[in-house]
């Protein structure tokens, strides 16, 4: 769970191939392996990225940056929002 730039998808897709060419999907580099290939993976770049983040929200507004968005690189997770404030 990253904030990142969000202007230009170029931006997306190359910290998917980072991420991709860090942490390989190839079965054989792992021992657990009993949820799918892209699971032991997955726990790596959860590792090596936030698990959480807090942004603020105000008149029901998320206030990040003009150029940045909100990435997960994971798999097969839900996104849970926990909401606190007045």
């Amino acid at each position: 769970l990253v904030i990142q730039e969000n202007a230009d998808p170029d931006v997306c897709r190359d910290l998917q191939t980072f991420f991709e060419r860090l942490v390989k999907e190839d079965p054989s580099l792992y021992r657990h392996t009993a949820e799918g290939p892209d699971d032991m993976p997955a726990h790596i770049r959860s590792a090596l990225t936030n698990v959480q983040l807090s942004v603020p929200v105000t008149g029901g507004q998320v206030m990040l940056g003009t150029w940045q968005g909100i990435y997960l690189f994971e798999h097969r997770r839900r996104v849970l929002m926990h909401l606190a404030g007045e």
